[in-house]
């Protein structure tokens, strides 16, 4: 998830669409928490580790 973050964030910033940059920072916050999450020892979605 942090990964299609990135890669949406690139592609948003240089083709200009706001909407992929939109997209691509909701993802990268998202995944970041999952693996904030996963990396404290906390169960994500039934699992111990989130990657």
């Amino acid at each position: 998830m942090l990964f299609a973050g990135i890669i949406l964030l690139v592609i948003g910033f240089l083709t200009g669409i706001s909407i992929l940059w939109t997209i691509g920072v909701i993802l990268l916050v998202v995944g970041a928490v999952l693996w904030i999450m996963g990396s404290v020892g906390h169960a994500v979605g039934g699992r111990r580790h989130y990657y």
